[in-house]
């Protein structure tokens, strides 16, 4: 077994030992919910989270906690989700890309160059249509899971450690790794890469050691994971606006009394907000820390060449979600 399996499935076995009985945890029972996050301490999602905690402590006399296990600690998107849907993690903070292959109703806010802009992603997420995704994901009964609330994940975009991705040409050939999803891989393979799915967990060393040129995520993730140090070149194709989703296990929730649920939605909500005033702020900081460290930053003044290039996945996909992309494509 190589070692990083190892410390995964030791994560796993660690992560449900430590777990109290599910059928022991009343709404009188004190319980601590393991929350989990791929993304490093102070990173937007993982912040919004423990003030989530903090209120929900309060908020219960100390009844209700949360460990935030930030860093992958737990383990990588897939492996959480999975901890998260047989209830050896309570919380988790995924994206919409991870989720897709699991629930395919959410894949509909994975095609590329779905949003205009962030500002219509969260007109999204705020409103009835954002309500009613969230709601199909805690109806689907194979996955396992209750969607708290929306979070920011900023727009991806390209960088690689080969080369400034000025125009679609120059994206022909690169090894880009991609969330995955098949959706994704065909997405990268259309605008002429080679789509590689890989765990975020193992980027770093993947970019480091070559087995991949470059990948493709917002500025934050490409700075505080330490991306920006092997890949100089960020192209800003803003190809994809993947919102997060804040989801909790289930079957712990079947624990939670109907007033101890409504609190937890009531938090996840203010959670919502709160990521997003801290996503700003964060995303500045993490452009301003790649531009200071010399890392090449390529404006995309044309995106109408890589909008055509990824026809056929829309051709694929857009008509199992035709009606959504209406209504997505219509919100003012």
């Amino acid at each position: 077994m190589r070692r990083r399996d190892f410390i995964k499935l030791g994560a796993a076995i660690g992560a449900t030992a430590t777990l109290p009985p599910l059928s022991s945890a009343s709404a009188q029972g004190k319980a601590v919910f393991k929350a989990s996050d791929v993304q490093p301490a102070g990173y937007p999602t993982v912040a919004a989270v423990e003030s989530l905690g903090k209120k929900l402590e309060a908020a219960t006399n100390g009844r209700l906690s949360l460990q935030m296990y930030p860093s992958a600690q737990l383990g990588g998107e897939k492996e959480t989700i999975e901890q998260t849907q047989i209830g050896a993690i309570q919380m988790l903070r995924v994206s919409a890309g991870a989720l897709g292959p699991i629930i395919d109703d959410v894949n509909v806010v994975n095609m590329p160059f779905l949003f205009k802009n962030i500002a219509h992603s969260e007109k999204m997420m705020d409103g009835d249509l954002g309500q009613e995704l969230l709601d199909r994901i805690s109806a689907n009964a194979s996955a396992g899971l209750v969607a708290l609330c929306w979070m920011n994940s900023g727009a991806r975009s390209i960088y690689n450690s080969k080369k400034p991705v000025k125009t679609i040409d120059d994206i022909k050939g690169l090894k880009i790794r991609v969330i995955g999803n098949p959706i994704f891989i065909e997405m990268m393979n259309a605008l002429g890469g080679n789509g590689v799915a890989m765990g975020y967990d193992q980027v770093f060393s993947a970019l480091q050691t070559g087995v991949i040129d470059g990948a493709e995520n917002n500025p934050p993730s490409y700075v505080f994971s330490n991306h920006y140090t092997a890949a100089k070149y960020y192209s800003l194709t803003e190809h994809l606006v993947i919102p997060e989703v804040l989801a909790f296990s289930k079957k712990a929730w079947a624990t939670l009394s109907a007033d101890d649920q409504a609190l937890m939605k009531k938090l996840a909500r203010e959670a919502q907000m709160e990521e997003r005033e801290r996503w700003y702020k964060y995303e500045k900081e993490a452009m301003d820390k790649a531009k200071a460290a010399g890392c090449e930053i390529i404006e995309i003044a044309d995106k109408t060449p890589f909008q055509n290039a990824v026809k056929p996945v829309w051709d694929k996909y857009g008509p199992k979600y035709q009606d959504m992309i209406k209504r997505i494509q219509g919100i003012a």
